[in-house]
């Protein structure tokens, strides 16, 4: 902490250096330390107040099971294999979705964001079409691509899609004009003045897109396999509830939780490596 003390006998501030710059690398590790401390403190005093109340009969464990039943059902499905199939299909749906969806709002945000007619010209149906609930589009595309991977496919990617592209859009027409300007007056061509120019100065803001994106992929899948699917952690989640399995049901949810957090980083830690120029993320607290 830095501390500002007025010298004796002199109209004047001194500024004495705290610890942060004394020792900036110690302090930083106890800052990273504490943080680490409480992320994975708050979680097991939760489980832990959870374990103690289904076994003091606070809470009906038939409804809500103690974490160690939840963690022995999950063990053993696992081990027989029951639980994997699920866990691939959701998987393999929300990739591929993910995968469309960026893919597609990436090159339309790009497109509207750079010509102004083709964004006068689509920016109002695609705002319309956003506001519409993503599981709304359900029936239209089992019209389209009947039962199977399609449906769910086209689902997450319409959800992603949006994301993606209003972020890509919003963040090229973030790049500041003198940009542009520098690259006309060394005569960029278009290729050279995206590459050089507006990929650099928005992808950072289009990566934080993605991320958001990858989380809600997660939740879509989730609800849609609930609905119109015969396997997938929705609906090991939903048929669970509906055999009253609520252990079985919350392997899934486990599941989907664990699922989600890794989708997230990994695309976190893809943004790191493709944007080192880019201001760390400080999302989670880190100093």
């Amino acid at each position: 902490m830095t501390t500002i003390t007025k010298a004796p006998d002199h109209d004047v501030l001194v500024r004495e250096p705290g610890p942060r710059e004394l020792a900036p690398v110690r302090t930083h590790r106890r800052r990273r330390t504490l943080e680490l401390s409480l992320a994975v403190a708050v979680p097991v005093a939760l489980l832990l107040l959870w374990q103690l109340a289904a076994v003091q009969g606070w809470i009906d464990d038939r409804i809500y099971p103690a974490p160690q039943t939840i963690l022995e059902d999950g063990i053993e499905r696992a081990a027989d294999g029951e639980l994997w199939p699920d866990v691939w299909a959701t998987l393999k749906r929300v990739l591929a979705g993910y995968a469309i969806g960026t893919v597609s709002g990436y090159a339309l945000g790009l497109l509207m964001g750079s010509l102004s007619l083709v964004r006068a010209a689509l920016e109002p149906l695609l705002d319309a079409l956003y506001v519409v609930p993503k599981l709304a589009l359900l029936p239209i595309f089992l019209n389209m691509f009947g039962l199977g991977e399609g449906p769910q496919i086209a689902l997450v990617a319409a959800t992603v899609f949006f994301f993606v592209w209003i972020s890509t859009m919003a963040a090229v027409l973030a790049v500041p004009a003198g940009h542009r300007d520098a690259g006309q007056v060394f005569g960029a061509s278009p290729w050279q003045m995206f590459r050089h120019v507006l990929l650099p100065a928005s992808l950072p803001a289009v990566l934080v897109g993605a991320r958001i994106a990858a989380g809600v992929a997660v939740l879509v899948i989730v609800a849609s396999e609930s609905i119109a699917a015969d396997d997938g952690l929705g609906h090991l989640i939903f048929d669970s509830r509906a055999l009253f399995q609520n252990d079985i049901m919350f392997v899934g949810i486990v599941c989907v939780a664990v699922l989600g957090v890794l989708f997230s980083e990994l695309v976190r830690l893809a943004g790191r490596l493709l944007t080192p120029w880019a201001p760390r993320d400080h999302g989670r607290g880190q100093s």
